[in-house]
């Protein structure tokens, strides 16, 4: 029984020991695991960052493209201009030959300094034009405004020429019946003083 307990207790033993080895074999396979994934994120992140930094790269690389054949295009355009603006350099040239000027600048110049005087002078009419408008409206506005109130005094004389003819009227009917009064009291003084007479030679 010993001798089994013994055999038994080594067992025991080399289990502990394989057990150790098995725990420290499974911690050891836990951290390569744990660092392969982090491995893997490390990857997939630096993977993922490669592709955006691609993605950006080609669009990028593609707006480059673009640019470069908007350029292209506005080179060929300027080719085309002073392809088809050369004959105005041989005008000038010829222009500067029968005048007074020194260079092309200075004709340019020349140019310019009509050009801008020009404007001006267009932006002075219009502003003469302007004010002239405004002038205008404002006198037409005067007349209508003076128009209205001459149109107010003309009615206010009709109603007053009214009350004047009526008031003519009303005199003309009290100088009538005055008139009549003036009668009809003379007729009374006449009949007053017959009546005073008789009476007087009555008392005679």
């Amino acid at each position: 029984f010993k001798e089994r307990m013994q055999v038994i207790a080594g067992w025991w033993r080399d289990l502990h020991a394989k057990r150790a080895q098995l725990k420290a074999y499974i911690e050891t396979c836990e951290r390569t695991l744990k660092d392969n994934d982090e491995m893997l994120v490390h990857a997939l992140k630096k993977a993922r960052q490669e592709r955006e930094s691609k993605l950006q790269k080609n669009s990028e690389l593609l707006r480059a493209s673009e640019e470069l054949e908007a350029l292209k295009k506005q080179h060929q355009k300027v080719i085309q201009d002073v392809e088809k603006y050369s004959i105005f350099k041989e005008y000038l040239e010829n222009v500067l030959k029968v005048s007074q000027f020194e260079d092309i600048q200075e004709v340019i110049g020349h140019y310019k300094t009509l050009v801008r005087l020009s404007k001006d002078l267009l932006q002075s009419r219009q502003g003469h034009n302007a004010m002239s408008e405004q002038g205008q409206e404002l006198l037409e506005q005067y007349m209508s405004e003076k128009e209205a109130e001459i149109q107010q005094h003309k009615d206010e004389l009709k109603r007053l020429q009214l009350c004047f003819d009526q008031v003519q009227q009303d005199a003309l009917q009290w100088e009538i019946r005055l008139a009549g009064i003036e009668d009809a009291t003379n007729k009374k003084h006449l009949e007053l003083g017959i009546i005073r007479m008789t009476l007087l030679n009555l008392f005679q």
